[in-house]
């Protein structure tokens, strides 16, 4: 018998009007049912379409099938069932309800279901070249055999039980529970599944307080609702009692523990301290060693509130100077006289692509310690008009070929004079207040603190310092021109003649430094 819920049929009268006047006669939809279709395993069950509107479907071919229109469950066509089209699965098991088919309401009724049947179905009807279809659910059920609880035995100062189940599909939810309904979480739950689909759960769970003597395992499935239930009671004397012997023991192993923590945190203490005098050794013996390699780049050493500070002999390098650069003993650089600057050009992010900056590097390019070298300017007029020229650090990777932008984003670490205003490069270009033109800049490099500073070694005063410097650079001097008549000359010599009014001169750098709050540290410390 094929029946159709009353909610489809309401559906069915109330859009009948409607549906005659917007479509055809010959047009038609299928309907299935709203709902899942929930049957048990090893049942019977019918899976039933109908066609709206209303009409004769012996003539029509209709077909039942899963995901493919070849996975035919069962197909009627010509008047006739066409048994060579059906799947294996459903031959003998599978039969049209045709009571109503000439009201247009046929069902397939499936005997002796099995957990293969579960899921989507489709059901196709076609006349003539018109063809409609809708999807249909069925959830197949199996109730197993109800929970089977037991004792294992005496496990982690506790009873263990176990609680078993199998012919379960789909998969039961496993609960323990007290007298008092209240759940216990369960220690571990498998499952497996069998040659036919269903499922065999085993749960266990491990009751340590002995008031909680009656214990209860359900197994209820999602879908249906329907839960199993069997209770177990535990006897109080089965439950492990807890021994004086034992108590003391844990006591006497916690002391213990404790004392051992404590040897092994002494020790570990004398260690550390052992270790921190070694590496304290180590730094002083690495520091001597650097000493005598830094002594070879430098020509002399001052000590700063404890700090060793290298004066470092500057020489130019003639293979990083750009070629309308003249060097004279490696000391002195100028713009060649046949090369014409506009004093007007714009410098940095101003700049057009075709200014070349004038670029050349020291020789010497210190990785570690702390360096100072002095830099004298020259220009051609007394106010420095029509003058530009750059000075500090740079990245031995950094890119110096034609136009380029002079920032630490660059790898450039320097401070910028141009037509009386010195600047620095940030993210805005920042001029910096001088009270006279700085003829001697004196450049101090730190490489702990990770800064470069620069001083007016005129008037002592200082002028800016460009810190957090990224570690793993290779840094050296810097210089560029760019401007008629400009040189720049480094005084500090290797025969020793300049250090001793450069040494005064960091001496003073190192008061300037230390009044602007620098990060220094005593050497050693």
């Amino acid at each position: 018998l094929c029946v159709i819920p009353s909610s489809d049929l309401g559906k069915m009268v109330i859009l009948t009007a409607s549906y005659l006047w917007l479509y055809p006669t010959d047009s038609f939809s299928v309907i299935g049912p709203s709902e899942p279709i929930v049957a048990m395993l090893g049942a019977d069950t019918v899976l039933a379409c109908s066609v709206f509107p209303a009409m004769n479907l012996e003539n029509m071919e209709l077909r039942w099938f899963r995901s493919k229109l070849s996975e035919a469950v069962f197909v009627y066509r010509d008047g006739m069932e066409q048994a060579g089209e059906q799947i294996v699965d459903f031959k003998g098991r599978a039969e049209l309800v045709k009571d109503y088919i000439s009201e247009g309401r046929v069902a397939v009724r499936i005997h002796n279901l099995r957990v293969s049947d579960n899921g989507m179905y489709k059901c196709f009807f076609k006349k003539g070249s018109d063809f409609e279809e809708a999807s249909l659910e069925l959830k197949v059920i199996g109730l197993g055999s109800g929970p089977h609880t037991f004792m294992v035995g005496p496990e982690d100062e506790g009873i263990k039980l176990k609680c078993t189940g199998k012919g379960w599909f789909p998969q039961p939810e496993v609960q323990w529970k007290d007298a008092r309904g209240e759940k216990i979480p369960s220690l571990s739950e498998d499952e497996t599944q069998d040659d036919d689909g269903l499922f065999q759960v085993e749960a266990s769970v491990i009751v340590r307080d002995s008031s909680k003597s009656e214990v209860s395992c359900s197994m209820k499935n999602p879908f249906f609702g329907q839960e199993q239930v069997e209770t177990i009671f535990i006897p109080e004397p089965f439950f492990p009692r807890t021994s004086p012997w034992k108590v003391a023991f844990l006591v006497t192993f916690l002391i213990l523990g404790i004392f051992i923590g404590a040897v092994v945190y002494l020790a570990w203490k004398e260690q550390k301290g052992k270790k921190k005098l070694s590496e304290a050794r180590k730094e002083k013996e690495e520091e001597k060693n650097a000493k005598g390699k830094t002594e070879s780049d430098s020509v002399g050493i001052c000590e700063c509130m404890g700090l060793l500070i290298w004066l470092l002999a500057v020489t130019l390098d003639p293979n990083t100077a750009h070629p309308n650069l003249h060097l004279s003993d490696r000391k002195h650089v100028y713009l060649k006289e046949n090369i014409h600057r506009n004093g007007d050009t714009p410098t940095h992010q101003e700049q057009r692509v075709s200014d070349d900056i004038l670029t050349i590097l020291g020789q010497k390019c210190p990785t570690e310690g702390r360096h100072y070298w002095d830099v004298e300017v020259n220009t051609k007029t007394e106010d420095g008009s029509g003058t530009k020229w750059a000075l500090g650090v740079c990245s031995d990777t950094a890119k110096r070929q034609g136009w380029f932008v002079e920032s630490p984003e660059k790898k450039f670490w320097v401070m910028i004079y141009d037509q009386g205003k010195v600047s620095v490069p940030a993210s805005k270009k920042e001029s910096l207040p001088l009270r006279q033109l700085p003829r001697r800049i004196g450049v101090f490099l730190d490489w702990d603190a990770r800064e470069v500073s620069f001083y007016n070694m005129i008037d002592g005063s200082h002028i800016y310092s460009c810190t957090g410097i990224p570690t793993g650079e290779t840094l050296c001097p810097y210089f560029s021109l760019r401007g008629a008549g400009t040189s720049l000359t480094i005084p500090l010599d290797s025969d020793h003649t300049e250090t001793s009014t450069a040494a005064q001169d960091l001496s003073h750098v190192c008061d300037l430094h230390h009044s602007q709050g620098s990060n220094w540290q005593p050497h050693g410390s």
